[in-house]
């Protein structure tokens, strides 16, 4: 008795939800008519404030990655300099959050390099905290290996991919 009525019940859905679909109109809509656009008498104004362009801009694509040594997940001086430059624009602009996603190289288990990306990302947010930007507008994600920007089994890739970059999410 019971399959019947679930039977029963598929079969009244799936008639109503035929009887809910769209049918193609009969005749189709004109197409739009083409209209001279205005050419705009200003210059544009380049990347708009919370976007990434706009963060890559204003500190330099250079700074908006921190590197690492191999197993390591220190801040440097070169680092630090990098960071200071980040924590200036974020200074600059209180409203923007952003994201410090840690890497690793390929070497490793997976559970490794993840542990050691979100080492290497709160090493960059803590950073930042320690010069003045709050901790609640930094969010912090490790993806390991699983995202290189180098793809290669050398020490050139390796290095590449061996990171924290700063994405601005607005």
């Amino acid at each position: 008795m019971n399959t019947r009525v679930a039977t029963g019940l598929i079969l009244a859905s799936t008639i109503a939800l035929a009887a809910c679909q769209k049918k193609a109109p009969e005749e189709l809509p004109p197409p739009p008519t083409q209209t001279a656009t205005p050419t705009p008498t200003t210059a544009p104004a380049g990347p708009t404030v919370g976007t990434q362009q706009h963060f890559v801009d204003a500190v330099g694509v250079a700074n908006t990655v921190v590197y690492f040594d191999t197993d390591r997940y220190n801040i440097d001086a070169e680092d630090s300099a990098k960071l200071q430059t980040q924590g200036q624009y974020f200074s600059q602009y209180p409203q923007l959050n952003f994201t410090i996603e840690g890497h690793a190289d390929e070497r490793g288990t997976r559970e490794y390099n993840l542990a050691l990306g979100e080492r290497r990302a709160n090493a960059a947010k803590n950073y930042l905290v320690s010069i003045g930007v709050p901790a609640n507008r930094i969010r912090t994600v490790s993806y390991g290996k699983e995202r290189p920007v180098a793809l290669g089994s050398n020490e050139a890739a390796w290095a590449q991919n061996r990171r924290a970059a700063t994405i601005v999410i607005n």
